[in-house]
């Protein structure tokens, strides 16, 4: 599971686009070493990345130790999407074509 998740992150073209669209901004073109200086920035912007998703991660896990032990949060969590999803499906059902 970890592999194809790293497998498919990797042949993504939109991140590739990204860094090839974004990045090239803050190398000036008489920079001596570009090419390192790319690898530079795309390292860091990786890493700034990397742990970000490590907070979003540890506050899922403490978000959902939180919501599980508490059946109340979970029955009202559903109510909520259910209902959600009820007037989503009106609107749909109503709208003009």
């Amino acid at each position: 599971m970890i592999t194809s998740g790293i497998l498919i992150n990797i042949l993504n073209p939109k991140l590739s686009i990204f860094f090839f669209a974004f990045l090239p901004q803050f190398v000036s073109t008489t920079e001596p070493h570009a090419f390192a200086k790319m690898l530079e920035l795309s390292g860091i912007f990786m890493l700034m990345t990397f742990l970000v998703f490590i907070v979003y991660g540890v506050f899922a896990a403490s978000v959902r130790s939180h919501v599980v032990s508490r059946p109340m949060v979970l029955t009202w969590m559903r109510r909520t999407f259910a209902g959600a999803f009820v007037m989503l499906g009106a609107k749909l059902a109503l709208a003009d074509r």
